[in-house]
């Protein structure tokens, strides 16, 4: 029987190795991308990934036996995941990997907690900011300016649209964890959440495709591309949705949101090691206030640091 979710207990060592994994697929994502869109155009390398991602949850429910629920309210709440969690912020941070490297559109897209606990402070009436969210926040934002570094005020240059591009998606992953917590209340799990949400954005995505790319027009990819297309639609995608939610219902939320400190290094060193990208002081600098903005979000250093009530000095 699986442990029960809980913040205020350690991650066992199967949970951590789980995590691990998740940042390194994850991470991967931004190492596939970057390959896929040198010879494909962005919404033919969105559109294979879901849709691969969808064939293989499917097959997998199916082994198990499982099978999608049914209903309009259930496949509009899929078609809203799908295209605030996949369609939207999969086609900016790719459309960002035209012109920055994998590393810094990972380390942008870290900034997805930042959004949420502002936009969930905006949005919601159960989490609230407290004085070390704001301060997170505050340094996290400080990151992210240092990313981007003096360029944004020279003009919008592509370097500097793209990243915003990628700020952008990590806005739309930030919105989609807000929406994505009706699901519990409608009584679906989280291998049909997974699945239903990547069949509705290759619903999304497959005409979008077909009218701006003309895939059929396309001279046939290489085995670099193709490889990388597999790579990020059956293990960035369809394996790490399913360590995802195997970490949150074992583990929590909280813990869960370690693994955002642990993509950009996977992503950087597989953009540093194999395409050979320059990591600048800036980005590391940017990476760091982010990293640090998470800590004082998550919180728990503070308090691993402060003596607690009742122990003896």
């Amino acid at each position: 029987m699986p442990r029960s979710a809980s913040p205020h207990r350690p991650m066992t060592v199967l949970e951590w190795a789980m995590l691990l994994a998740l940042a390194a697929v994850w991470g991967g994502s931004f190492f596939f991308n970057d390959i896929a869109v040198r010879e494909l155009p962005v919404f033919t390398v969105v559109v294979s990934r879901v849709t691969l991602a969808a064939v293989i949850l499917l097959t997998i429910m199916r082994l198990r036996g499982q099978r999608l629920p049914r209903g309009r309210r259930v496949w509009a709440a899929f078609f809203g995941m799908g295209l605030l969690n996949n369609a939207i912020p999969f086609s900016l941070i790719v459309w960002g990997q035209q012109h920055i490297a994998s590393g810094a559109a990972s380390i942008l897209n870290a900034s997805t907690p930042l959004f949420t606990v502002l936009l969930a402070h905006l949005l919601t009436r159960d989490e609230r900011m407290t004085p070390g969210k704001v301060v997170g926040v505050l340094i996290g934002f400080a990151g992210v300016a240092v990313m981007i570094g003096l360029d944004a005020l020279h003009g919008p240059g592509a370097g500097v649209a793209a990243q915003f591009l990628c700020l952008a998606g990590a806005i739309s992953y930030a919105v989609a964890g807000l929406y994505g917590r009706r699901f519990r209340a409608m009584g679906i799990g989280p291998m049909a959440t997974a699945t239903g949400q990547v069949v509705a954005s290759s619903v999304i995505m497959l005409p979008l495709a077909m009218v701006v790319d003309r895939p059929w027009t396309l001279p046939p990819p290489g085995p670099a591309a193709i490889g990388a297309l597999i790579g990020v639609a059956a293990i960035s995608t369809a394996i790490a949705y399913m360590l995802y939610f195997r970490i949150l219902a074992t583990a929590g939320a909280t813990n869960l949101l370690l693994v955002t400190f642990l993509i950009p290094v996977s992503a950087i060193l597989l953009g540093t090691l194999l395409l050979e990208e320059p990591l600048l002081p800036r980005q590391v600098a940017g990476m760091a206030l982010i990293g640090a903005g998470l800590a004082a979000i998550d919180g728990r250093l503070w308090k691993a640091a402060t003596p607690q009530k009742g122990t003896l000095e």
